[in-house]
């Protein structure tokens, strides 16, 4: 379960992926980053697209979504985008890829999932 505040742990958030009941997750960052390395069953669409293709995304807008890239600023923005496109339970990763990748929490590689026109 999710907490209610607007931010949730990278250790919370690896054993909710791991015990499959992750909520929807988005990675920001740019395609070069989301194929080097993303948390499992993250979607990917960069920060810049989201004021223009957010409305696109297939994800329900009053269910939690995560949203995370390396280390925060362009997660903030793409969270100002999404709320602007209805998505009331925007919810930031906690230190974002950084600490991910420093506590050595799974990671999936390649292409994987991409938002509509994601690059």
């Amino acid at each position: 379960m999710l907490p209610a505040t607007r931010e949730i742990a990278a250790t919370a958030l690896a054993e909710a992926v791991t015990a499959g009941h992750a909520p929807p997750i988005l990675d920001v960052r740019s395609a070069k980053e989301y194929r080097q390395g993303h948390i499992p069953g993250a979607v990917h669409m960069p920060f810049w697209m989201l004021p223009f293709r957010g409305r696109t995304l297939s994800l329900a807008r009053d269910e939690p979504l995560v949203v995370y890239c390396g280390h925060g600023p362009r997660a903030l923005m793409a969270r100002t985008a999404l709320e602007r496109h209805g998505f009331n339970h925007v919810i930031l990763l906690s230190g974002h890829m950084q600490v991910w990748n420093e506590q050595h929490l799974p990671l999936e590689r390649g292409a994987g999932k991409t938002g509509p026109d994601s690059g």
